[in-house]
């Protein structure tokens, strides 16, 4: 059995975060493992307060999963600060996992922050060159490149700036189009440093996204663990992620949890 590391805040109400990622991991047929490195009261509506885990005790759980259980792939979700983007940084540095895909958290469903903005300089320099993969939505792409994206070519020029932070031309950046302007359909960009490939899907009319950002990169994490090249981990990743917005279970007051096991259970 293949295993995948998250690494990465939790979310109490189930949706996001690490309880996401272990989710995304179980539907993919592969073994998750976790890392915390904030602990996030938050529900489908608000997020009330984080507390972030000493940097040591980062260090400790990534040191401890790598002596007994090396991951297949690696997930890094919220890294909400300087010392935290650091220890992951140190010690992944030391074990060199396969298969890194980085989900630059900065801001939750509704809006509210959860990456300090004096700390995004640290993400460019310390977390972006361990990635395999990069999956940024649009505002996080903003934000990277201190760029405006309006159009299809400002992605893609949002991309190639993001490309060019990786440590070598290996970097995929898979820029989420689910903040677009259409309202028919969601394109994500995927370029790998040559080529450019869109992942077109019908916009599915609902406010119940909370943690799809989560689950994507999870869910790419999985299928590169399984093996799969990039193109196809993120064809696959994105059926599955249509699918389980689709399916919805309506939970919550607010932007509500996808079905991350609607294959199962149906």
């Amino acid at each position: 059995m293949k295993s995948v590391l998250t690494i990465a805040g939790s979310d109490c109400s189930g949706g996001a975060g690490i309880q996401a990622d272990l989710k995304t991991f179980s539907a993919h047929k592969v073994f998750g493992m976790s890392v915390v490195t904030s602990v996030v009261a938050e529900n489908t509506f608000r997020v009330t307060d984080f507390q972030d885990i000493r940097p040591d005790m980062i260090e400790k759980q990534i040191d401890d999963i790598f002596e007994d259980i090396p991951p297949d792939a690696v997930k890094i979700g919220m890294l909400s600060c300087r010392d935290t983007m650091l220890a992951v940084s140190g010690r992944l540095r030391h074990w060199k996992p396969r298969n890194v895909v980085i989900d630059p958290v900065m801001y939750a469903k509704h809006g509210s922050a959860l990456m300090a903005e004096s700390a995004i300089d640290t993400l460019i320099r310390e977390i972006v060159p361990l990635a395999d993969v990069i999956t940024p939505n649009i505002p996080e792409a903003e934000r990277m490149t201190n760029t405006t994206i309006k159009s299809h070519d400002d992605i893609k020029r949002a991309a190639r700036l993001i490309h060019a932070m990786g440590a070598d031309s290996n970097l995929s950046v898979l820029i989420k189009g689910g903040h677009g302007d259409s309202q028919s359909e969601s394109i994500d960009i995927l370029f790998g440093g040559k080529d450019f490939h869109e992942y077109s899907a019908k916009r599915i009319n609902s406010k119940h996204t909370h943690g799809t950002g989560c689950t994507l990169s999870s869910a790419i994490a999985a299928n590169l663990s399984l093996g799969l090249p990039i193109s196809k981990a993120v064809a696959n990743s994105k059926e599955y992620i249509n699918i389980a917005i689709a399916n919805a279970p309506g939970l919550g007051k607010g932007n509500g949890p996808i079905h991350h096991f609607v294959e199962f259970w149906n």
